[in-house]
């Protein structure tokens, strides 16, 4: 997803920013005043932040040969193509959702609505793809 990557990027960078701005704008007797368990609360929250900003970012879609590879944030999906019964992105929805042929539905975060034309245009090659097989 375009959007979601560079909002990802963009708003962690500026947040870094921020917090490094903060940090290096307090004098030092005020840092000093910081315990080690508060600077590791924060590193940690730091880090959680960043690990759900690369989840985000890291959603894909890959056709293949055998069939689909769908990844949402941290978790893998491999689907064959005889399992795949439509894709669809209906207009206002936040991301595309392909209905398999036991009847389950699996979100492709990867092809965001917010992404227009682009999310349009991958969903409908998808889609020929699927009719190819």
């Amino acid at each position: 997803p375009l959007g979601v990557r560079l909002a990802v990027v963009f708003f962690g960078a500026l947040l870094a920013i921020v917090f490094l701005a903060a940090w290096f704008g307090f004098s030092q007797e005020t840092r000093d005043t910081y315990t080690p368990f508060q600077l590791s609360t924060l590193a940690v929250m730091i880090l959680g932040g960043a690990g759900v900003g690369y989840g985000v970012a890291r959603a894909r879609v890959d056709a293949t040969d055998e069939g689909l590879v769908v990844v949402n944030g941290f978790r893998r999906h491999e689907v064959a193509w005889r399992d795949v019964e439509t894709i669809r992105l209906p207009s206002g929805a936040p991301w595309a959702r392909m209905r398999l042929t036991d009847g389950r539905t699996l979100s492709l975060t990867a092809l965001q609505g917010s992404d227009g034309p682009r999310a349009t245009r991958a969903v409908a090659e998808l889609n020929a793809l699927l009719e190819q097989r």
